[in-house]
């Protein structure tokens, strides 16, 4: 397909880090190489997967995008070798590859981080993690959880009462604990204390005094010593997109008075002894530690205070969540980034908790994190195959005058000539035209040939025009800044490449939040990218788009893409998208759950991994079945408007018979587009 290299993207973001000094984001690498000078190293520069992909992913000569489960002690899987085997396995795209031995590892890491700097700071409590379910609810995900983190006792988090019934079958460690976050009724309470009577620990977290009442009431009925926590209300807040989880004015948590009122209910009712966890939130994604050590202070005062009062029974302090991951690498505190490490939080963590109760001469807690999008989030890649580009500029478009040409056009072929002398007076001139163009087509008098031909030129000349600015911006004799017009012009002149899936139902953080996921193709990176485009998906939805990409000084507004060839697929990877994505993705278009293929590493296998299982997505009849369209109704409606067709003669029974079975056949096929071949 002919294509045209385009300009690179020069908008900013101003909660990003400022750029090259005018106010605008610098172009991307792949923008300033020459053709005939690409390595695999600009390649990893270009999409920055050394920065975000910590040590996990990474590009083989071949250009494909490898995966390292264990970061270098174990084997490297090339993503295109996974995919030819999801393809044996005749899984179709848009495809979720899980990687079992990278989530195991994410587990170990977050647990050694803590006990390392426990044993380092000589702290006097031991490190209790839990994973919230909330975060990947899938059986397969939360079981290699629980299983990677028996040797840590590290357990499990429900939010409601489905979780819970989840956590409970899941959890096999009794040193380990279960937490209970979220409102609670009696049957939520019978059946955390459930796991109580089956000798787990299970705390359950009061978010309100009423809960505390509720807890106590239903324990002494069925005859149970119930283990609760308090969930404090802090000052403190976070930053980032969800800074108004925490915070005085937070939708769950007591206030001082609360918590002042709970204490005293419960010495009235001589089961003080119960309370025996603090717990905050402030918030998912924390991009700024600084934040994190104000809150965990905050907290730390409590406990210690609450410890003052003879309330020895509060052994735990849980930290909540929040451990953010560095989506974009740029190591900021942008919303999509993290200006610290997962050691850092730790040793900050148990630091500013230590202190506190050194200050307070009270003893240190066990510490409890609900670590989530820490542990997932690297182990998920979602795979779409690209299948067309809608392109602005096309080379076979016919530029030439005739006679009968209007005035326009033939201005606009002036100003084309002229472009070198005052690319910025050509600029306006081609806008004044066009805008002049649109006002007569509106009034009817002007006809579509020469409006389609104006068209035509003004994209033309446009990506003539920033093409020129960027090549002076980059000329060190001239160092010409890029004026604000052309700037903003920029990303209008992208390709849209269409890709099979749907923003909806595998990245709904993107288009809710605006949460920048790494993005890049997953092969031929040892070719330089000339295109600069944008992403789109298969919903008639004009919000089913991806257009900010990750980048270490300022969101993209495109991404360095290469020519689509006729006959061989494209292939996008969404890194990082395994926390939420897989559960919170919406049925917009009823475009059902995609195919999932789940690979663990093996060195006896020949490729150093094997799928271990395949989860096929919705077929159009399980969709159809959650909006109440019952496939056994819907074949007999079309049976009736068959029969009807073949005894009016539009149909012979043969061919209604035909096309009722390839009706029928239809409903279980793949939501997503299906193309010939693989794929």
């Amino acid at each position: 397909m002919p294509t045209t290299t385009l300009p690179s993207e020069l908008t900013s973001t101003s909660e990003h880090l400022a750029s090259n000094g005018n106010g605008h984001a610098a172009p991307p690498l792949a923008d300033l190489i020459p053709s005939n000078e690409w390595s695999i190293e600009d390649a990893v520069e270009t999409y920055n997967i050394d920065r975000w992909g910590l040590g996990y992913f990474g590009i083989n000569d071949k250009g494909n995008v490898t995966v390292s489960p264990l970061r270098g002690e174990g084997a490297t899987m090339d993503i295109m070798e996974v995919i030819k085997d999801a393809e044996e396995w005749n899984l179709r795209f848009p495809l979720v590859i899980r990687f079992q031995d990278l989530l195991r590892d994410r587990v170990v890491n977050l647990n050694k981080a803590f006990i390392d700097t426990i044993s380092e700071q000589n702290y006097r409590g031991k490190y209790l993690g839990v994973f919230p379910i909330k975060v990947n609810q899938l059986r397969e995900v939360v079981e290699e959880i629980e299983d990677a983190g028996r040797p840590f006792d590290y357990g499990l988090e429900a939010g409601s009462k489905p979780e819970l019934f989840a956590a409970l079958a899941t959890h096999h460690n009794p040193e380990s604990v279960i937490i209970c976050n979220g409102y609670k009724d009696t049957a939520f309470i019978r059946t955390a204390l459930m796991g109580n009577r089956l000798g787990k620990k299970v705390i359950m977290i009061a978010e309100k005094v009423e809960e505390v009442k509720s807890i106590l009431e239903v324990a002494r009925e069925i005859g149970v010593k119930p283990m609760i926590g308090v969930r404090i209300r802090l000052a403190a807040k976070s930053s980032g997109i969800w800074a108004t989880s925490g915070g005085e004015s937070a939708k769950f948590g007591l206030s001082t008075m609360d918590l002042v009122e709970a204490i005293d209910y419960l010495q009235k009712e001589g089961a003080i002894d119960c309370l025996q966890l603090a717990h905050f939130h402030i918030g998912s994604q924390i991009p700024d530690i600084l934040s994190i050590k104000r809150a965990i202070r905050e907290a730390a005062r409590y406990y210690a205070k609450l410890q003052k009062m003879g309330l020895s029974s509060i052994k735990y302090l849980d930290v909540g969540g929040g451990l953010g991951v560095d989506y974009d690498g740029s190591g900021t505190s942008f919303h999509s980034s993290t200006n610290y490490t997962m050691e850092e939080y730790a040793a900050d963590t148990v630091y500013n908790i230590m202190d506190v109760c050194d200050d307070e001469g009270v003893p240190h807690p066990n510490i409890i994190s609900e670590s989530g999008r820490a542990i997932v989030a690297h182990h998920s890649v979602l795979v779409v195959r690209v299948f067309g580009a809608i392109e602005k500029t096309k080379a076979e478009y016919d530029l030439r005058l005739s006679p009968d040409d209007h005035k326009w056009v033939r201005q606009l072929q002036e100003i084309k000539e002229r472009i070198e002398d005052n690319p910025r007076e050509a600029l306006h001139d081609t806008l004044q035209i066009k805008d002049d163009s649109q006002n007569a087509f509106d009034l009817g008098i002007l006809d579509l040939r020469t409006k389609a031909k104006i068209e035509t030129f003004y994209w033309h000349i446009v990506e003539e025009i920033a093409e020129l600015y960027k090549r002076r911006s980059e000329d060190p004799e001239m160092e010409e800044e890029i004026p604000e017009e052309i700037a903003d012009l920029t990303p209008h002149l992208a390709d849209q490449y269409l890709c099979n899936f749907s923003v909806f139902q595998s990245l709904l953080d993107h288009w809710a939040l605006g949460q920048i996921f790494p993005i890049m193709p997953i092969h031929r990176l040892a070719e330089r990218p000339i295109i600069n485009g944008t992403l789109v998906d298969i919903t008639c939805d004009s919000d089913g788009k991806v257009s900010k990409f990750a980048d270490i000084k300022d969101v993209r507004t495109t991404l360095p893409l290469h020519p689509l060839k006729e006959g061989e697929p494209y292939y996008m990877g969404f890194f990082m998208t395994g926390a939420y994505q897989d559960i919170m993705g919406d049925l917009h278009n009823l475009f059902g759950r995609v195919n999932e293929a789940h690979v663990f590493l093996d060195p006896d296998e020949e490729s150093g991994f094997y799928i271990e299982e395949t989860i096929p997505g919705n077929s159009i009849a399980q969709v159809l079945e959650l909006t109440q369209y019952h496939q056994n109704e819907l074949v007999r409606r079309m049976k009736v408007q068959i029969d009807d067709a073949i005894k009016s003669d539009r149909l012979k029974p043969n061919e209604g018979m035909r096309m009722l079975n390839d009706y029928e056949k239809g409903m279980q096929d793949h939501t997503y587009l299906t193309f010939e071949g693989k794929g």
